[in-house]
Parts: structure tokens; sequence; C-alpha cells
């Protein structure tokens, strides 16, 4: 019985979850309220506040899970969440591997964009929420530095702003390349991009 209790919590939560994304895209994060997410969920405000303390909390939540689960993010004492195969990748540093990773990172694309989005239009309207995106991006950032660690690339001071600079470049196409006339097919634009990974990262 515990077991289905556990299992009926789990779904009443992902629909939450799923309710709310699907109506900060349609509606924008300001003007959906929890009344607006408990309602397309089927359930009540009383329930949403058994799950989350806010629309904030479900906000950091859809950060925290439906990103990293997109992302095979898993948590990490050390930065939060972190991405072993992007460590990997970066600290074996061959063309193949970094061209390889962003696109399967590029099949997320869809799913990621929008929480992005999202999350950065939440933070300069919820002082709850402040560079919510920017911290998770640092997360990803410091992955970079311990793959270069690893390799003993460049020096311990260059190794977290390569991070940043590669984790730019990534996020600007990752948010733009469907809306844009870069004259890209999209297989080329990854092209490009793991070329200007390789050379910032060897």
């Amino acid at each position: 019985m515990a077991t289905l209790r556990e299992a009926q919590k789990q779904m009443t939560r992902r629909l939450l979850l799923e309710s709310g994304l699907k109506l900060f895209k349609a509606k924008g994060y300001a003007a959906t309220t929890v009344d607006d997410i408990a309602t397309a969920a089927g359930t009540t405000r009383v329930t949403f506040y058994a799950y989350f303390p806010s629309r904030s909390e479900l906000m950091r939540a859809l950060i925290d899970e439906q990103l990293n689960e997109a992302l095979q993010r898993v948590r990490s004492p050390e930065h939060g969440s972190t991405a072993k195969d992007l460590v990997t990748t970066v600290a074996d540093g061959t063309r193949d591997a970094i061209l390889a990773w962003l696109r399967r990172t590029a099949e997320s694309w869809p799913v990621i964009r929008p929480i992005i989005r999202i999350g950065r239009d939440a933070a300069v309207i919820d002082p709850d929420l402040p560079d919510l995106v920017e911290r998770w991006l640092e997360e990803a950032v410091s992955d970079i530095e311990d793959g270069l660690t690893a390799a003993g690339r460049f020096e311990p001071h260059q190794r977290h702003f390569r991070g940043v600079l590669a984790m730019s470049q990534l996020d600007y196409v990752a948010q733009h390349w469907d809306g844009s006339d870069w004259k890209l097919t999209r297989d080329q634009m990854l092209e490009e991009l793991a070329d200007s990974w390789v050379r910032l990262l060897n």
C-alpha cells in the first residue's frame, strides 16, 4: 500500500511540474499563478503547497530535476550537479569526442531551451530566484574545469574561464539556433562549435 501511495505522490508531483512548465511557456512565469498550475494538474492549491512551498520552488525543481535529467546531470557535493560525460569529453579533448558530446546535447535542446528561457524570465521578476540559470550554468563550467584539470591542460587560473567561454558559446547557440539565419544547417553549426571548443580547450 505504501508503494502505491508513493507512486501516486510521485505522479502528482510530476503533473504539477509538467503543468507549471506548460503554463509558464504559454502565459509566462509572471502571469501564471499557483491556482493556475493546480487547476491544470487537476488538483487544488492545498495539494500544490503540499509539494512545493511556492511557485519559485517549482521553478527551482524544473531546473534541478527536469533540466538535469534531460542532460544526464547527477547530484554532486562539489558543484551541485555534474555531467561525468562532459568531464570525460573535455579531458579527452579530441574533436571526435567533443563533436559527439555536442551532438548528444543538441538532441536535448528542445527540452532545455524553454526551461532556460523561463528560468531567466523568472529570475528577473522573482526575488527568490536571482541568477537561477546562471548558477546552474556555473555547474557545467565546473565540469569543464574538472576535465581540463584531469588532463593537466592550461594553468589552474585559466581553466575556469575557458569553461566560461565554452559554455557561453554553447548557451547562446542552443538558445538561438532555431530562430536565427546563420546560413548553416544544424550539423554544420555543431561542426563549427566543435572546432571552436577544440581550439578553446586544447
